[in-house]
């Protein structure tokens, strides 16, 4: 049987996973514990959807935060399910041995997507983020996503964080963003008066831009010296 005749099944190959997170190691930890004790009943998919329904409801919780600024508690709270739901998905079922590689890689971030996409959309319509900084996170946060995925089929490997920051990482300090918000929703910067999330996301979409830069050149020269034209 020839190589592209095989079963799409047997070609598949699992990406490294690679995770460097300042929150890893703490965080691998805490999954274990919650993979453990998590009922029977309960398997990955319930959380793979747990984690988009609260990303969903966070978007929501952001466009009320219009009219009511305390609905940026609720939006916390969202935040935080969906790191459960989001990271346990996976723990679980490594810690049951019931993985399933390719139909886990495409669900779970096919879903990151969208969820993405709700999250921008309720913080756009929120009054806190200027809809323009919300539209550029959006589409970095998005180009990000494809050179990581692109990477993952090239070269094998799995990038889950950029230097020390990872997906708890960001949900984290937009935990203490929302908090902060309801105390002093504008940074004052030389002089000038600025909406605390339009700073905070004009240097996301500085730093991420900054990542994808810096990953296409690493990843085009390690391809490059791999695939060299003899």
């Amino acid at each position: 049987m020839s190589v592209h005749s095989q079963p799409i099944e047997s070609q598949f190959t699992s990406a490294r996973r690679i995770q460097e997170s300042l929150s890893s190691g703490v965080e691998k930890k805490a999954l274990l514990w919650l993979a453990a004790r998590t009922p029977a009943g309960i398997n990955s998919d319930h959380l793979t959807v747990l984690g988009f329904v609260a990303q969903f409801l966070a978007g929501v919780s952001y466009a009320l935060a219009q009219w009511n600024k305390y609905a940026l508690l609720a939006a916390t709270f969202f935040i935080g399910l969906n790191w459960l739901g989001d990271s346990l998905d996976g723990t679980l079922a490594r810690f049951r041995n019931q993985q399933r590689p390719r139909y886990g890689f495409y669900v779970d971030h096919i879903i990151d997507t969208f969820g993405a996409a709700f999250l921008m959309a309720g913080l756009a319509i929120s009054g806190y983020l200027h809809s323009g900084v919300a539209i550029a996170m959006l589409i970095v946060f998005l180009m990000l996503s494809i050179e990581t995925y692109l990477a993952t089929y090239t070269l094998g490997h799995f990038q889950l964080s950029y230097w020390i920051f990872g997906p708890t990482e960001l949900r984290i300090l937009l935990a203490i963003g929302n908090v902060t918000l309801l105390y002093r929703p504008t940074a004052h910067i030389l002089g000038h008066a600025f909406r605390l999330f339009d700073v905070g996301g004009v240097i996301a979409v500085a730093a991420m831009a900054v990542m994808l830069i810096v990953s296409t050149i690493r990843h085009t020269a390690m391809l490059y010296r791999q695939e060299k034209i003899q």
